[in-house]
């Protein structure tokens, strides 16, 4: 398939299915067309057998496929028709007949262009279908620029809780897990976007190699890892409101064991059924790992939910809590400044459980399209910016020790340390 045909092919695909979704269910085109590829090849080579056999050499043209029909071999004058796939054509248009004439030079041109026969509405159609590849555009651009904040703000948070030994507590330890879940996630977006969609000739549907599903199979472990490290988080700080005197170190090990053995479990056990039960790449065409309407995505999506939804309920619980403490401990402050504390309070807990998730959690991915690409690919991707500036360079016990580092370092300098709230709480 040459790379003119593969482009107008991929363009009708992106025009037949504007919705960009998680799963690719233009993938059945691509897969539909590489079907019909296989037939035509065998076609091919039948008659080229035959022709050598029979000892009649006729002028004519031999059987060719273009990218997406499959024409038959005919003789010199003949005209042959076919009509655009029906996969690709909008249901409400006639079938429009694309004839080519075999001549002495061969093949003649297409009477009408595919994209014309399959889709052709009006001029302003290219128009749309423009600004809707300019909208997807920027969208990557800005979770990309999200996610490489994040990475480089975690990093340092990372380095930072590395180099103060006296900020390993049992809260922070958590908080140093979490920050490293959401490097990871970074780094496999990127690695999954590179994979998948660096090269512009290919696309993600043809793509089956082990480096491809290797991609795929890491970014699902981060994920899920984040969403496992988020659930900790929040069981922590449900703990120790509870049970003020549990030793929280002891917990450590059931945390890790959530945090990080339930993503390891769940993903090896995905894999394996992927690769045994539902492994399409080795069945018809060539597919990576990445769709998504695959019933063995349930094994996925099940803990991420999961997680989103006991995190509600924890979140909530520990707003009332919130609530409670602060009108019990500000009876003397007024109604004003009551509320601004309660609602810094909450508000700071909001990236450290993940709340926003809960929004579009149970709501099919075709639905709310643009709404859901902005809280689960935008706003997802500063998560992690975020969760490093409330927990670590805004987190007084972080400025404490910077403060001392710098004192020891130059002794004449004076600093100011600003203490958050939260970190009261939490602590």
């Amino acid at each position: 398939m040459n790379f003119g045909v593969t482009a107008a092919i991929y363009f009708l695909i992106i025009t037949r299915h504007t919705v960009v979704r998680s799963t690719h269910a233009e993938c059945s085109i691509v897969l539909h067309l590489q079907e019909k590829e296989n037939e035509c090849k065998l076609k091919i080579k039948s008659d080229a057998a035959a022709l050598i056999q029979s000892s009649n050499s006729t002028a004519g043209c031999v059987t060719e496929w273009d990218g997406i029909s499959c024409w038959p071999a005919s003789s010199e004058g003949d005209i042959v028709s076919v009509h655009c796939p029906l996969l690709l054509m909008k249901p409400q248009n006639p079938p429009v007949f694309i004839r080519r004439r075999c001549s002495v030079r061969g093949w003649s041109d297409l009477s009408v262009s595919y994209y014309e026969a399959c889709f052709y509405e009006a001029s302003e159609d290219d128009e749309d279908v423009r600004e809707e590849k300019n909208y997807f555009d920027t969208l990557k651009l800005i979770y990309s620029v999200g996610h490489a904040a994040s990475l480089v703000a975690l990093l340092v948070a990372v380095l930072l809780f590395c180099c103060f030994r006296k900020l390993l507590c049992t809260r922070n330890y958590i908080h140093l897990n979490l920050f490293v879940t959401f490097m990871l996630k970074s780094l496999s977006v990127f690695i999954k976007d590179d994979v998948l969609f660096a090269d512009k000739s290919t696309d993600h549907c043809t793509v089956s190699t082990l480096r491809c599903k290797a991609a795929v199979t890491f970014f699902h472990f981060c994920v899920l890892s984040n969403f496992c490290w988020l659930l900790v988080e929040a069981l922590f700080l449900q703990t120790l409101l509870l049970c003020t005197f549990t030793s929280t170190r002891k917990l450590l090990w059931i945390y890790g064991a959530i945090g990080w053995g339930t993503p390891s479990v769940t993903v090896v056990i995905w894999a394996l059924l992927k690769k045994t039960l539902d492994d399409e790449g080795e069945v018809i065409g060539h597919m990576c790992w990445d769709d998504l309407e695959s019933r063995l995505w349930w094994i996925i999506k099940t803990p991420i939910l999961f997680s989103i939804f006991i995190n509600l309920v924890i979140f909530l619980n520990i707003s009332r809590i919130i609530v409670q403490k602060t009108k019990a401990t500000h009876v003397n402050q007024s109604e004003t400044h009551l509320t601004r504390t309660l609602l810094r309070s909450t508000l700071l807990l909001l990236p450290l459980f993940g709340v926003h998730y809960v929004v579009f959690a149970l709501i099919p991915e075709q639905v709310g399209v643009g709404p859901r690409l902005y809280f689960e690919l935008v706003l997802g991707s500063f998560q992690g910016f975020i969760v490093a500036l409330l927990y670590c360079f805004l987190n007084g016990e972080v400025q404490k020790e910077i403060q001392r580092t710098v004192r020891r370092w130059f002794p004449e300098t004076k600093t100011n340390a600003i203490n958050l709230p939260t970190q009261e709480f939490v602590a």
